[in-house]
């Protein structure tokens, strides 16, 4: 999955997790696809996306989607620790959430954390069954009723 139709799939599967509230496309001028995710408690996120192509794939040419089984299931995660969201939870909520988003196209979905808890950059990474892979990367956190405007929010540790 290109990062275009990434951007368009996230805005449309998320909002369907139960904790999420919306999701719009998001972007920077050095980061040209995104999402801000905004969360039931007020708790926001602005996401990068980057992606690796699939081996062999040329961007010029139209995409050409491999579907196979989506991945089964799984139970979403506490988001809250005492009334916050920390990246780590956020990772593993929104993990579940493209998880459990029936995508036939999606074949794993992992949140960084979980993988290198001491050196990894807040987010996830989906790997697709053409080979492609996605990484949604956290850039800007913000705290219910903080409005991120134009002023550069950094990663919070709780929000």
């Amino acid at each position: 999955m290109r990062p275009a139709r990434f951007q368009d799939f996230a805005v449309e599967a998320l909002p369907k997790a139960p904790d999420v509230k919306s999701v719009e496309p998001w972007q920077e001028p050095d980061r040209p696809f995104g999402v801000h995710i905004l969360f039931m408690s007020g708790a926001q996120i602005w996401a990068a996306i980057t992606a690796t192509a699939a081996p062999g794939e040329d961007y010029k040419q139209p995409e050409n989607p491999v579907s196979y089984e989506a991945p089964a299931e799984v139970a979403y995660p506490d988001l809250y620790e005492g009334g916050k969201v920390t990246p780590q939870l956020a990772e593993k909520y929104l993990a579940a959430a493209f998880t459990n988003s029936g995508s036939p196209e999606i074949e794993s979905v992992y949140a960084y954390s979980v993988k290198d808890p001491a050196t990894a950059h807040p987010g996830l990474g989906l790997r697709f069954h053409s080979e492609a892979r996605i990484q949604l990367l956290f850039q800007h956190t913000a705290r219910s009723g903080q409005d991120k405007g134009n002023s550069p929010f950094d990663l919070q540790s709780a929000f």
